[in-house]
């Protein structure tokens, strides 16, 4: 049987704030898997959304498979040279004392970027196919990736996300396995085409539950012919480097054909550009209309704190939102998940039903960002030990360290030792609090939330509160992005 190496390394990195992605981060248990390596990958991930997970599953009773190394962080800022090269160097070395193999599939992000590499995934490849000679490589890629003409030379295919919020992870596995099996025993493609588009898309921009992107994605499902892969990638915006962006990936068994399919879907994308488009409202703005809706609602007002997204390096622990459900006096309502390891720490050692004088939140420095000091009501403590159970993170066994439900006002925050976004139900429940009952839900997530909290919301309002994930690319100081891309839609 064909003899398939397996792996992954994968980071979305925020180029603009402060904190580093080290190697203890990815060998650390957190909202997903720590650093695993060989057999131990089938141990744990053979549950949960992982496309490595579902690419087992459909691959294994045909090939053998050659565990690797894996290790997956959320975002943050740019990994240390450190953890690049110890993780990238092991699952290479591995890789070395593995041949001969047939092919080699890698579950990767696209938009991770090291201190020493702007391109870190495309510097991984080139390692691999130093080693694999012709030998096939095919990766899976997150739809926020930044696809970089290396990332395209060094793979022979590529699946990424139709989705987002992500809710196709496992079936990006499956076609990801699929185009693996097809390509066995062949020369590598004759065609591969990569366009980038001349503009930036804003993230909340980017959700596939809406016109233009549910277009653009159902279009690349497309393929005819000759094509072996078509991929449309929305782009990362908070990363500075010279690839930033949207980009459409092709490969085909001719040069003609993969610039045929990408050249047309780049038409689709350039032609709805201005169709690009999401209204985000002040915290002020957005509790007050929140407060009104909620006085004749029978579900609940959900806001998200977009610019505070952990999913795309936000610190989750930013009080905006916070702060203007407590000046607006608002009533039933819920924050999550604030990450804040010392309040956690003060609330355990206190004991549910205590009080503790403390300022929450503002841990990490961010523009137009405070604790909000207070004294707050310790309702529910919580190990941080639970299993998502969502569409885009369901499965999952997650450590966020101690949890604790605070409460002052009429406003309850979930707390966490370590960040989280908010794309599941089950850290709210985990502290006794079942969202749909709250008239007001505060989310610290762009897009995701949507899978789950969407269903149960009466009206969706998106805020734009201080936060290190800004949503607007314009707020970026861009050094390294090519000149001529235009920083939103038509800007």
């Amino acid at each position: 049987m064909p003899r398939i190496a397996i792996g992954g390394f994968g980071h979305e990195t925020n180029s603009f704030v402060s904190h580093r992605a080290d190697y203890a981060y990815f060998a650390d248990h957190r909202d997903r898997p720590p650093l695993v390596r060989g057999s131990a990958i089938f141990d744990w991930l053979r549950d949960g959304v992982f496309p490595i997970t579902a690419f087992i599953e459909a691959i294994r009773d045909e090939h053998v498979l050659i565990p690797l190394a894996w290790a997956h962080g959320g975002a943050g800022g740019p990994v240390t040279d450190d953890a690049f090269e110890r993780i990238a160097g092991e699952l290479v070395g591995r890789l070395s004392e593995a041949m001969p193999i047939d092919a080699v599939y890698l579950d990767l992000h696209g938009a991770m970027a090291s201190i020493p590499f702007e391109d870190a995934e495309g510097e991984l490849l080139r390692r691999v196919r130093t080693v694999v000679g012709d030998r096939p490589i095919v990766v899976s890629l997150d739809y926020h990736a930044n696809i970089t003409p290396e990332m395209v030379e060094h793979c022979d295919g590529m699946v990424v996300f139709l989705t987002y919020p992500h809710v196709d992870r496992r079936e990006t596995g499956e076609r990801a396995a699929k185009l693996l099996s097809s390509l066995l025993g062949k020369p590598r493609p004759a065609g591969r085409a990569i366009r980038h588009m001349p503009f930036l898309i804003p993230t909340t921009a980017q959700c596939t539950l809406v016109e233009p992107s549910r277009s653009i994605v159902a279009e690349s499902r497309l393929l005819d012919g000759d094509v072996l892969s078509l991929c449309y990638a929305a782009g990362f915006p908070p990363a500075d480097l010279f690839w930033c962006g949207p980009t459409v990936v092709a490969y085909a068994d001719s040069q003609t054909e993969a610039d045929r399919v990408a050249d047309a879907l780049t038409e689709l994308i350039v032609s709805r550009e201005a169709d690009f488009d999401a209204t985000l409202l002040t915290p002020a703005e957005g509790v007050a209309r929140a407060i009104a809706i909620s006085r004749t609602a029978s579900r609940p007002v959900v806001l998200a704190d977009v610019q505070d997204n952990p999913g795309g390096g936000g610190s989750a622990d930013t009080t905006g939102i916070l702060r203007a459900l407590l000046e607006a006096g608002a009533s039933n309502a819920v924050v999550g998940i604030l990450c804040d390891a010392d309040a956690a720490a003060a609330a355990h050692a206190a004991g549910e039903g205590c009080e503790i004088e403390t300022g929450l939140g503002g841990c990490v420095t961010v523009d137009g960002v405070e604790p909000v000091y207070a004294r707050y009501k310790v309702k529910t403590l919580g190990t941080g030990r639970f299993r998502t159970s969502g569409a885009v993170a369901g499965g999952l066994d997650v450590d966020l360290g101690p949890m604790a439900l605070l409460t002052v006002g009429g406003t309850e925050i979930v707390v966490s030792s370590k960040r989280m976004q908010a794309m599941d139900l089950e850290p709210f429940r985990h502290l006794g609090v079942e969202p749909a009952e709250r008239d007001i839900v505060v989310v610290k997530s762009a897009v995701h939330f949507r899978a789950e909290f969407g269903p149960i919301a009466e009206q969706v309002l998106l805020i734009k509160a201080p936060g290190a994930f800004a949503d607007d690319p314009e707020d970026y100081p861009y050094e390294r992005l090519r000149k001529t891309v235009r920083l939103r839609p038509c800007g």
